[in-house]
């Protein structure tokens, strides 16, 4: 496909000439630069991040949530980021398995992007990669993490409003306050509520949100998303806290944060593209002649001023 007319294409909602796109973000490719400067300017999408650990039905949450948001008539798109392929080097397209039924709906883009080793549940291309579904027209966006541990908080960087999910007997809840998963959670939800132990996790939960002192206390929403109980209420809650962002400032707060992480880490990734660090200067760090900051120092003078 011609990259010169993809901006126009995206511009028009073609799914086609999407996939490419974010295929070129994804990769890295140098084209996506000229793209992504033709597309439209971003029309405000709802950015909804889901995290938690394997097996709390991320997937079929999102799954429902597609479906809820999809009876309203707005155009929906998942950006689903799976662990890596070893062999590959792409996603595992896991989530897409569980949301077969939106397959056919022209009103909803799925889209799997590797990690690709990224720390934080995301990939490094997301916020882009948003940015270029929202030119498309997709008026509500969910971002999923990927899932693997107990650090997946890299999202709430992203997204307007953080889900983050829990499931009763897979441990200590207190566990999901480590490395700060339960303090970006906006909402939070206990998954397969139909186990025993959902309300001493609920109870748990609730002593932790407790202790918040920010204006906005995340709700607690209990669901079985594969009998879509509960998904109405977690939508309700969802538009509670939408429009508590547009009330309070947070949301254009959160978006200006949003774009400055965004500039902050293309600013990065084009330095450490660009840092070679000569044998000669590591050679007297090596032998003790010069100090690793002093080093680090005459290099990013060399970048910098180059």
């Amino acid at each position: 496909m011609d990259t010169d007319s993809l901006a126009d294409r995206v511009n028009a909602g073609d799914a086609r000439a999407l996939g490419r796109v974010l295929s070129l973000v994804e990769d890295g490719d140098e084209r996506a630069r000229s793209v992504i400067k033709d597309l439209k300017p971003p029309a405000g999408a709802r950015i909804i991040g889901l995290t938690g650990a394997p097996g709390a039905g991320k997937s079929t949450v999102t799954g429902a949530l597609v479906r809820a948001f999809r009876d309203r008539g707005l155009k929906t798109a998942v950006l689903a980021v799976d662990p890596t392929s070893p062999f590959s080097g792409g996603a595992l397209l896991g989530d897409r398995v569980r949301m077969q039924e939106h397959a056919t709906d022209p009103g909803v883009f799925i889209r799997s992007m590797g990690s690709r080793g990224q720390l934080g549940g995301l990939a490094a291309a997301t916020p882009q990669a948003v940015r270029v579904l929202d030119a498309a027209g997709y008026q509500v966006i969910f971002v999923e993490t990927v899932g693997v541990g107990q650090a997946e908080v890299e999202v709430a960087s992203a997204a307007d409003t953080t889900v983050v999910l829990v499931v009763p007997g897979m441990g200590d809840s207190v566990q999901a306050a480590k490395a700060g998963v339960l303090e970006v959670a906006d909402v939070l939800v206990v998954n397969k509520a139909d186990r025993p132990d959902t309300q001493a996790t609920v109870r748990d939960l609730r002593a932790m949100v407790a202790l918040a002192t920010d204006d906005w206390k995340p709700p607690i929403v209990t669901t079985v998303a594969t009998a879509g109980e509960g998904i109405d209420e977690l939508v309700r809650q969802l538009d509670r806290h939408w429009t508590w962002l547009a009330d309070s400032g947070e949301r254009d707060r959160r978006r200006l944060a949003r774009a400055r992480d965004e500039v902050a880490a293309l600013a990065f990734g084009a330095v450490r593209d660009r840092l070679r660090v000569p044998d000669e200067l590591a050679a007297r760090v090596a032998d003790g002649t010069c100090a690793p900051h002093e080093a680090a120092e005459e290099v990013l003078a060399i970048v910098l001023g180059a």
